[in-house]
């Protein structure tokens, strides 16, 4: 496995899963969006993209990798 920088920090992990938990719900909410719209290529762009996220058996399995933008641009 790759030298991840892993936090426990109760307050980074939180916010972390707040951020993953506002994505899914959006991805989702989008995706059933264009479903009742007839709109098949948006819906299933969405679900390429999201599709481990939309998928209860992976949902939690899926790792989320983030970066930090201040340590990116250092």
């Amino acid at each position: 496995m790759s030298n991840y920088n892993f936090t426990t920090d109760p307050e980074t992990t939180e916010r972390i899963s707040a951020q993953r938990d506002d994505i899914y719900e959006w991805a989702v909410d989008r995706f059933r969006y264009h479903m009742s719209n007839d709109d098949m290529d948006s819906a299933m762009a969405l679900a390429d993209e999201f599709f481990e996220w939309m998928d209860p058996n992976q949902l939690e399995q899926e790792d989320t990798l983030f970066s930090n933008y201040d340590q990116l641009r250092e």
